[in-house]
């Protein structure tokens, strides 16, 4: 199938793999586009029909709409196939739109291959498609608050400005709005590993990569669904292996494994650092945040102005500000911004305080590594004054330097259902309490009653959810609902 352009789609034969329960994600994004722009479209997907009820109702809801409001195009009513894949799908249709959930060494997904039949994602066709200034952000912790800093500092230079991606938006949703406007409109997109894999041959196609591409960090993660963790980072870095020379790489100096990137990068390099360095770049100096660029110092906020607290999130307030100055978004914008930004739900969110004893939903740390950064920002002055509530299932992941760190900040731990809460347990010993729940709500009413006033109930499980919940902003989701219930 020629992909150069988005009329090609016209009466095409496109599968779908990968329908999903977000109704903005991956999946319902790119069945939407595809049915609005007339390809014969086929979803299928393992779930079954009750499973994915709501979101094939809100499908053929639009489906629907878009028959009114497109009188002149020829529009198929989209087919299902649910709770099962067949060969057929794969081989004699004219294009793959793979889901990010679906893993790339999928036998149907070879099968096509084989048939040479081209296999993309929703944010490969945004790529190919979208042939203005993109910001791509990936990493394993931090990417979705960089990528909504960031993105709130484009919306102070165009309103109109996209944020999509890993962030449960399709950037389909916003494709066919942004090719009208009479000017390029900022987007800033988030990318997991997997959307990342999908995305070489397109950069290849339109012979450039994201026009800014940030590296935040890369942590083991996801090593049930890589072969190695060498595997997992070569991911990484497609972010930045298209490139052109015009385009900005931002890369974290403090990582030594980012760092150790530098001669695979093929841009404008900027590194992004807690300690000032001699390069061109963001870092901290003096108590203010220094933007850097040939030789040249900028001061953009003293680091006690900023509202976003944590040691953690001091990566992810450089990078996006050093790739806000590359986008030449003005100083005072820039400033105004990390003023006033907080964070986002899901990610050490404070949902409420009851007696005096803090409840913080972390329910997006879903590796060791940021279980620990959360319980190093709320450990307070008492040795042991967290409850935390962790575990599920494990993702081949390590769980001994977290089993230390919650020893010394946390006065007991709760347990939800899994392999990874039996890791977690075992490495812990019996040197706190350690308590296996049952469901959310048996989770939080046991945790309220271990903590006393001054206490944090947190959280942050390190570990997936879909043994119990559908995903980790459902677990996020009941959590916040029983402590309204406190």
């Amino acid at each position: 199938m020629d992909l150069s352009s988005i009329h090609n789609f016209q009466d095409a034969v496109v599968t779908v793999m990968g329908l999903g329960r977000y109704k903005q994600g991956s999946g319902m994004g790119a069945a939407k586009w595809l049915v609005r722009h007339g390809a014969q479209t086929v979803i299928t997907d393992l779930k079954s029909a009750p499973e994915l009820h709501e979101s094939v109702t809100l499908l053929m809801d639009w489906y629907h709409r878009y028959r009114d409001l497109y009188p002149d195009r020829t529009l198929y009513q989209p087919v299902f196939v649910l709770g099962e894949h067949r060969k057929d799908d794969f081989v004699g249709v004219d294009c793959v739109v793979q889901n990010p959930g679906v893993p790339s060494e999928s036998e149907f997904l070879a099968a096509a291959k084989e048939q040479g039949v081209p296999i993309e994602s929703d944010v490969s066709l945004f790529f190919r498609f979208y042939q203005h200034p993109i910001t791509a952000v990936t990493g394993t912790k931090g990417k979705t608050t960089t990528t909504l800093l960031l993105g709130e500092m484009m919306k102070r230079k165009d309103a109109k400005a996209v944020t999509a991606g890993n962030i449960k938006v399709s950037p389909l949703e916003h494709l066919d709005a942004l090719l009208e406007e009479p000017s390029p409109v900022p987007v800033v997109l988030e990318l997991s590993s997997w959307m990342l894999e999908s995305l070489p041959q397109a950069f290849i196609d339109v012979k450039r990569g994201p026009d800014i591409a940030i590296l935040t960090n890369v942590y083991p993660d996801h090593l049930d669904r890589y072969a190695s963790f060498d595997a997992y980072v070569a991911s990484k870095r497609i972010i930045f292996e298209h490139q052109t020379e015009a385009q900005f790489t931002l890369l974290n100096w403090d990582h030594e494994l980012v760092r150790g990137m530098e001669p695979q990068v093929k841009g404008k390099l900027f590194w992004f650092s807690k300690e000032y360095q001699d390069h061109d770049g963001c870092y901290i100096k003096d108590g203010n945040i220094i933007f850097r660029r040939n030789g040249m110092n900028m001061t953009i906020a003293p680091v006690a102005e900023v509202a976003l607290k944590g040691e953690h999130n001091i990566e992810n307030i450089l990078s996006a500000s050093c790739a806000a100055m590359l986008s030449d978004i003005s100083l005072v914008d820039i400033a105004g911004v990390l003023k006033s930004f907080e964070g986002v739900t899901d990610r050490q969110e404070i949902v409420r305080e009851v007696d005096e004893i803090t409840y913080v939903n972390d329910t997006a740390a879903t590796g060791p590594d940021a279980v620990v950064a959360a319980l190093r920002r709320f450990h307070g002055e008492k040795p042991q004054d967290i409850v935390l509530i962790a575990g599920g299932v494990n993702k081949n992941l390590v769980f001994q330097d977290l089993a230390e760190e919650v020893v010394k900040t946390c006065k007991s731990v709760f347990l939800l259902p899994g392999d990874a809460s039996d890791l977690l347990a075992t490495a812990i010993r019996t040197r706190i309490p350690v308590t296996k729940v049952t469901s959310m709500k048996d989770a939080v009413q046991k945790a309220r009653a271990a903590a006393v006033r001054g206490d944090t109930v947190l959280l942050s499980p390190g570990a997936t959810s879909f043994n119990l919940f559908r995903n980790e902003f459902e677990r996020g989701e009941q959590f916040r609902e029983e402590v309204r219930n406190l």
